[in-house]
């Protein structure tokens, strides 16, 4: 790595703590729009709700976690009423995952309480930047998915 390049990495790197902090990711319990769940919740909840029925499987892809993690999880999702485990007629070997009625509801309240979040903080944003601020997450979302493995 050229000196320019290392040091344009520690600065992408210390950019991206600042925002993980500011944008309260570290919190275990609430998600960054202030819901008292943890952000895992959130988005399993969002994705069941959004594309379900889903597999574990197909959750933990999309999400980016390990099996055992997402089943933890999706317990979790089940003690709070939102999700439900089912077995589909000629295949006992895959568990689906169904949104509640509870589960839909409280998707919901996440995707306004999401929406009133980013909409605040793009408005912190100048008008004229804003492209621009989106157009390099979309890059660094890019890279990430490129070399998922690189640290």
């Amino acid at each position: 790595m050229r000196e320019d390049s290392e040091s344009d990495a520690v600065v992408l790197q210390a950019r991206i703590i600042a925002f993980v902090r500011a944008f309260g990711l570290y919190q275990p319990d609430q998600t960054p729009c202030g819901q008292p769940l943890s952000i895992s919740e959130a988005h399993a909840v969002t994705e069941v709700d959004r594309d379900g029925p889903l597999t574990q499987v197909d959750l933990a892809g999309r999400l980016r976690l390990t099996k055992s993690t997402v089943s933890r999880l999706v317990d979790q999702l089940t003690v709070r009423g939102w999700v439900q485990r089912r077995r589909r007629d000629g295949d006992g070997r895959l568990v689906w995952l169904e949104v509640t009625d509870a589960g839909r509801q409280a998707a919901g309240e996440l995707a306004a309480a999401r929406a009133a979040r980013f909409s605040s903080l793009l408005e912190a944003i100048p008008a004229d930047r804003r492209q621009t601020v989106v157009d390099a997450l979309t890059l660094l979302v890019e890279a990430a998915h490129e070399h998922p493995d690189q640290h």
